[in-house]
C-alpha cells in the first residue's frame, strides 16, 4: 500500500536549521517543516563517538516528492553526510494528506 505521505527527519546545526527548513519549504520540496531545537546527537564519525547539539527538522512531503527533497537537502545542507530518513505515513487525516500532496511540486 502506497503511503499517504512521508515524514522526513533531518538533523542540522541549531543556528542553520530554520533557514534550511525555510529553503526546503520555499522550494516546495516539503509542504511544511517543524524545527525542534537542541537535541543531543551521538554518532560514530571519524573513528570515534562524536556528540553535537543539533536541531531536528521534521518535514512532510508527498511520497513521489522524496527524491527531489533528498537531492535538495544534500545540495544545501552543510554536512558531508546529512541524515535524511523518510518514514511512511499509512494513516493521516485525508484533508491534511491532500494538502501536503498539493503543496509539493511533482505531486499528483
Amino acid at each position: 500500500m502506497e503511503p499517504k505521505l512521508l515524514v522526513v527527519l533531518v538533523t542540522a546545526p541549531v543556528d542553520q536549521a530554520e533557514s534550511l527548513a525555510e529553503t526546503w519549504v520555499s522550494e516546495r520540496w516539503a509542504a511544511c517543516a517543524n524545527v525542534v531545537r537542541e537535541v543531543k546527537s551521538l554518532f560514530w564519525w571519524d573513528g570515534g563517538v562524536d556528540r553535537e547539539n543539533e536541531a531536528l527538522i521534521v518535514l512532510k512531503t508527498a511520497p513521489d516528492g522524496f527524491d527531489t527533497l533528498a537531492r535538495g537537502i544534500r545540495d544545501t545542507h552543510p554536512y558531508d553526510v546529512p541524515e535524511i530518513i523518510a518514514l511512511p505515513v499509512s494513516q493521516a487525516d485525508e484533508a491534511y494528506a491532500e494538502w501536503v500532496r498539493n503543496e509539493v511540486r511533482g505531486a499528483p
